[in-house]
């Protein structure tokens, strides 16, 4: 690649590449895989570090260093890398492929073929059903209490496991062609005419490609919104996710994930008619922290080869909010925000029986509690402090009603970290073929709104790319046919001239 100086003070990137993908993450990487195969040449740019040297500290110390940017939320592979690596095998969950297909046969067509990408580097065989008479049962009782269980097949790759298949994923792409800049932040599109031409990187190099996507993760939310005001993007606020993550005794819920790994339980309130469900389940694992620009959340991992005696899950309201403050972004940034001042740079920690009550947890009553926290960097407190007095409300009826279902989950030494948030950012509006209202710009995942889990940001990924390569062969068709118009008339011409 060439540069070139311009008296704007900008250095332009003569890069020669046909695609450029901010973020390389699951729909990252699975457009470029879709893209290699049709022999575009695609640029992948991503703020974090390579898989390779993504690792948190905290591994080896109990608190959060507050790298920048964060190794478990950014970098090759994105989130999902470090998340317990389970595939939701729908394509209702975690997104609506369906919807953005137009097709439910196409829909699942696209999650089967995220699953043989993953199997191929190394996802293990063995898949959860959802068949059975234990299955039935679960569905049987969730509805006995006006709940709702639902079935998926699931495959579990494990956040041990997870970083060398993404390994062997990037290399495949580079094998074929693929080029990773990491350790890159891009700062701005470049669009002229209402097309999208490049981007704009750190210290203001340009470089330019024939066509962009635009999938920078659940990390980029708050960028994908700042594009979306600056270049007049066509976009819609979605709902969010509010919650915590709840930790119980793995003993507690061994009937369930011995049967569905990661089961979605889908509650209705009483008293708010709110909708509240549990999300990422955690088998055996740990509770992480997770590193925003100016706040602190909460996720959660399992490993194939280390267990804890714990088992941990997200609970979580869902909001959807209506004039005159539609930005849920902004007002879930706003509760994260006071949560972590509540609990002074850390997630706040409270005993079940203590939000009961309405008394902050202590030091010397997490000591004495039957479940043992595996997040040590924590500030033990009042979540009803942190959270608003109806999502604390939901909470609590929820995980009672998930109690005469999965008995003991609601016991007062459950464990509730907060704040619990799922950025699903602004919907980007796009076509079928994944284009946005700026021209050769396309999105795809989690960051523009289009997904909320692994395979459905994969999916998206991959329509993405076909998009991308559709316009393209419509392009070189259009030109091919002008081509022979001109050789055409010159034809005409010629025998004009000898007549």
């Amino acid at each position: 690649m060439g540069i070139e100086n311009h008296a704007s003070g900008k250095s332009e990137i003569n890069s020669g590449y046909d695609v450029i993908i901010i973020g390389a993450g699951q729909a990252g990487m699975f457009a470029a895989y879709e893209l290699a195969a049709g022999k575009l040449k695609t640029l992948v740019i991503d703020m974090g570090r390579d898989i390779d040297k993504r690792t948190c500290p905290m591994k080896t110390q109990s608190y959060c260093t507050h790298c920048t940017p964060c190794d478990i939320m950014c970098g090759v592979g994105g989130c999902g890398t470090f998340s317990d690596g389970t595939l939701n095998l729908r394509p209702d969950i975690g997104g609506d492929l369906a919807a953005l297909t137009g097709d439910q046969a196409e829909a699942w067509e696209l999650v089967d073929r995220v699953d043989k990408v993953f199997l191929k580097f190394g996802a293990p065989q063995g898949a959860l059903l959802t068949e059975g008479p234990e299955i039935e049962e679960l569905k049987r009782r969730a509805a006995s209490v006006g709940a709702r269980f639902i079935e998926i097949k699931q495959r579990h790759i494990g956040s041990d496991n997870a970083p060398a298949v993404i390994r062997r994923f990037k290399q495949d792409l580079v094998d074929k062609g693929v080029n990773f800049l990491i350790e890159t932040e891009v700062q701005d599109l470049l669009v002229e005419g209402g097309t999208c031409k490049g981007v704009i990187l750190s210290g203001g190099r340009v470089v330019r490609a024939r066509y962009m996507l635009l999938s920078p993760g659940r990390r980029g939310c708050n960028w994908v919104s700042e594009m979306i005001e600056k270049h007049d993007l066509e976009a819609r606020y979605g709902g969010i996710d509010i919650g915590v993550r709840v930790e119980v005794p793995a003993i507690i819920m061994d009937p369930v994930t011995k049967i569905n790994r990661d089961p979605k339980f889908h509650i209705q309130t009483r008293r708010y008619d709110d909708f509240v469900r549990t999300f990422c389940t955690n088998r055996r694992g740990f509770v992480v922290k997770e590193e925003y620009e100016d706040f602190i959340a909460t996720n959660g991992h399992s490993m194939a080869n280390t267990e804890s005696e714990n088992t941990n899950f997200a609970f979580l309201v869902h909001i959807e909010l209506t004039e005159p403050m539609e930005n849920t972004t902004k007002y879930a940034r706003s509760i994260a925000k006071l949560a972590t001042t509540i609990g002074g740079g850390k997630p706040v920690l409270q005993r079940m029986g203590d939000l009961r009550r309405g008394r902050r947890s202590t030091k010397e009553r997490l000591a004495k509690n039957l479940v043992i926290n595996t997040l040590k960097d924590v500030t033990p407190g009042d979540i009803s402090m942190a959270l608003p007095h109806r999502i604390v409300m939901d909470i609590i009826e929820g995980l009672e009603t998930l109690n005469e279902i999965v008995p003991g989950v609601a016991s007062d030494s459950t464990l509730l970290y907060a704040p619990e948030v799922k950025f699903y950012a602004m919907h980007l509006k796009v076509d079928r073929q994944m284009e946005t209202s700026i021209k050769n710009l396309f999105a795809a995942g989690d960051g523009a709104g289009l997904s909320r889990d692994i395979v459905n940001a994969a999916a998206t990924g991959i329509m993405a790319a076909e998009g991308i390569m559709k316009k393209v062969n419509e392009e070189v068709k259009k030109v091919n046919e002008e081509v022979k118009k001109v050789e055409e008339d010159e034809k005409a011409n010629c025998k004009d001239s000898k007549d």
